[in-house]
């Protein structure tokens, strides 16, 4: 009787494809090699504060035991102006496919982030035939402003992040005034905005080692189970025809 009662609660469910949480499959054995972590920033300028910002993070994050990679935007052509063969585009998605995590670093600019930013993003492809290059990849948003602090440029990133299928971490980094924090050779000065980023960096590769190897546990889902079995069912059968 009490099956019956669980199985009359679920009426527009497969329950085939509904599956309870695993505690053991949320525990897989760690890897050992280093987190890679790819970091893009939205800047083409000769002084870029976005890309010292980027370099900061990248020295933060080898020093924390991660493997780094810095994309350069320069000569990535806006999104569907060339094929997604162009070197730069191929360049910068196996950059994304090969990361564990990744860190997105904009300037803000009439209140957003730069198109610069939007359009490597934009080349990041939300999947490639039965894969998902980002999806259950950590991330960390980080933003600079020439002005007072905002959040903006973060919050779209957030919200971009969402969208690719990535795990955002809490933390932040919002730089006001960039132009005054950085030092002649492009270092970062001490203030609480260098201890923010550092608390970001050292908060993503917590995330990324904790996520990593269950990610794919992680992004499971009853919908796509679902879709999928339709799909094989449907092939199968048109193999019997």
């Amino acid at each position: 009787m009490r099956r019956a009662s669980v199985l009359s609660d679920f009426p527009s469910a497969e329950l085939a494809h509904m599956r309870q949480p695993e505690i053991n499959s949320l525990r897989p054995a760690f890897s050992t090699h280093k987190p890679r972590i790819l970091i893009l920033y939205g800047s083409l300028r000769a002084v870029s504060y976005s890309r010292l910002l980027a370099q900061e993070a990248a020295r933060l994050l080898e020093h924390f035991g991660c493997e780094v990679r810095v994309f350069n935007p320069e000569g990535l052509p806006l999104p569907d102006a060339e094929p997604a063969g162009h070197q730069k585009v191929q360049e910068l998605r196996d950059l994304s496919q090969w990361s564990e995590g990744q860190v997105w670093v904009s300037p803000e600019r009439h209140g957003a982030m730069t198109a610069i930013m939007k359009a490597q993003i934009d080349w990041l492809p939300l999947s490639i035939g039965s894969i998902r290059p980002t999806q259950g990849k950590t991330l960390a948003v980080m933003q600079v402003s020439g002005g007072s602090q905002s959040f903006n440029a973060i919050n779209q990133l957030r919200i971009l992040g969402r969208w690719m299928r990535m795990i955002t971490i809490p933390n932040q980094s919002s730089v006001a005034k960039a132009f005054q924090e950085f030092d002649a050779e492009g270092r970062m000065k001490p203030s609480s905005y260098y201890d923010r980023v550092v608390d970001v960096c050292e908060e993503l590769v917590k995330f990324t080692l904790l996520i990593r190897d269950a990610s794919a546990y992680l992004t499971d889902r009853y919908s796509e189970r679902k879709e999928d079995a339709a799909k094989l069912e449907q092939r199968v059968s048109l193999k019997s025809i």
